[in-house]
């Protein structure tokens, strides 16, 4: 196992759980390639003793690039980080399937070829850890979020899939199911509230904040509102009590790169571990009333 690579490639590290981790696992001795769109959103961490890397997961080139360079270096990528990903909101009908596309690009495909860029130096080296930033939203759908939920259910599928494909070759997929983590994604998924239109064709229609007006009209547009102040409510109101930092996340992965067997998934937060067996076990007429509570029903 001496000559086994665990360099540590990671997307999305401009904010939030990406740039947490890779702070944490460069600081426990990890070599730690950091990766963004932009050079100049991650160089502070070159201090912090990560190896920067522009890489954009919506670009081929780029990713095949990326995953080039930490090969030549150290034979392989040793573990996969895909952190990358953001959320779309808005009802189903209003938001541009453009929008949609973008998001599946991201959160998805993005994903799924850097993964596939990265597993045949592992399958000769015999090890490898692939972690999914996957979302308590893959398990469960809150109004206002079917696209983004969508994209977190795919991942569920293609972590259970890849997990049982290449475990014979010495990897491990690791998926982390988060709930509510109190970055900037809050903010970015309230103004993602500026896509949706009352068509694909539409002028944007109501979200919160940076959202804007509603076109007059619009059958969704209280429904859009809602859906923006409540996402902005729970990363600002008391519901973040029931969440935590991106260190935790952070310090979740660490934990599973260590451990001997790794877990195949982990629930993260107590609002992950509240709602998820809570959902399991209600009816969906049951889940649905819960939701009217909270959420004004288009009509």
């Amino acid at each position: 196992m001496g000559d086994v690579s665990k360099a540590v490639l990671i997307t999305g590290c401009s904010s939030g759980i990406g740039r947490a981790t890779a702070r944490r696992l460069a600081a426990s001795g990890w070599t730690v390639y950091a990766t963004a769109r932009r050079l100049e959103s991650i160089a502070e961490l070159e201090a912090a003793g990560c190896r920067t890397l522009a890489l954009d997961v919506t670009d081929e080139d780029s990713m095949v690039a990326a995953v080039r360079q930490v090969e030549e270096t150290h034979g392989a990528v040793g573990v996969l980080i895909n952190n990358a990903g953001y959320s779309q909101s808005g009802a189903i009908e209003t938001v541009p399937l453009e929008a949609v596309r973008r998001q599946f690009e991201t959160n998805v495909f993005g994903l799924a070829r850097l993964t596939q860029l990265v597993l045949p130096k592992m399958r000769d080296q015999r090890w490898g850890k692939i972690v999914m930033l996957g979302s308590m939203g893959g398990r469960l759908v809150f109004p206002g979020g079917g696209w983004y939920h969508a994209t977190k259910h795919a991942l569920e599928a293609v972590s259970d899939a890849l997990r049982f494909e290449v475990r014979g070759f010495g990897v491990d997929v690791i998926l982390l199911e988060p709930g509510l983590i109190t970055t900037e994604f809050g903010n970015a998924a309230v103004a993602s509230m500026s896509d949706v239109g009352a068509d694909a064709g539409a002028a944007p229609a109501a979200g919160a904040g940076a959202a804007g007006a509603a076109p007059s009209g619009d059958p969704y547009a209280a429904f859009n509102a809602t859906v923006g102040s409540a996402t902005q409510g729970a990363y600002e109101g008391p519901l973040r009590l029931l969440g935590a930092g991106p260190d935790r996340v952070a310090k979740v992965i660490e934990k599973s790169l260590r451990k001997r067997r790794a877990p195949t998934r982990v629930t993260i937060t107590p609002s992950a571990k509240l709602s998820i067996p809570s959902r399991r076990l209600m009816p969906d007429r049951v889940w649905d009333a819960m939701m009217r509570a909270q959420f004004p029903t288009p009509k």
